[in-house]
């Protein structure tokens, strides 16, 4: 994707919002609500993939209300890639033992799983007192591997799409909502 010069050239590329940012707000509170019901009185862990889960993974904290630390990880995945190794290469890795937390992956978007499935499995391996998935998208029609998130927010169909957090070439993160981005649009 070439550089996006002007702001017509930006919107023009948002085919159709999805998911509002009332929709939005609203699946958050509950999920933190739940998140804080099933945790209450034990140490968690919100660790978020970077870059996608950043808004994600702010507003989410916010509506946990009981204790919870917060981490980042980030995480090179080569599966398309023309030379693959098949393996996901962590460039930014958590800087605590996670052994005494209960540990939740932030996710923006489930797709093939492939990388996420990887992540998890590193996580696991240090010993957290437990593991589960939050995603805010999933497409579970894209799957490549055996990964189910513990909690989803909102399922979509096989689209691109765009907004709180995801991107096109580092673009529309900034976002409110869940768009579908249209590529052939000039």
């Amino acid at each position: 994707m070439e550089n996006i010069k002007t702001t017509e050239e930006y919107t023009g590329r948002i085919k159709r919002i999805l998911i509002t940012e009332e929709e939005l707000q609203t699946a958050i509170q509950k999920a933190g609500q739940q998140i804080s019901a099933g945790y209450d009185g034990r140490p968690i862990l919100l660790v978020s993939i970077l870059k996608g889960a950043f808004v994600f993974m702010a507003d989410l904290c916010r509506a946990i209300t009981v204790p919870c630390e917060i981490a980042f990880m980030c995480a090179k995945s080569y599966y398309n890639n023309t030379v693959s190794c098949g393996q996901v290469q962590i460039t930014m890795d958590l800087e605590q033992d996670i052994s005494n937390y209960h540990v939740i992956i932030v996710e923006d978007i489930i797709d093939t799983g492939r990388t996420l499935h990887d992540v998890a499995g590193i996580l696991r391996s240090r010993n957290p007192l437990s593991l589960q998935i939050v995603t805010l998208l999933d497409k579970p029609s894209r799957r490549k591997v055996d990964l189910t998130a513990d909690l989803s927010l909102f399922t979509i169909p096989d689209l691109f799409v765009i907004g709180y957090g995801l991107d096109c070439g580092e673009y529309y993160r900034n976002l409110p909502y869940i768009a579908e981005y249209d590529d052939t649009a000039r």
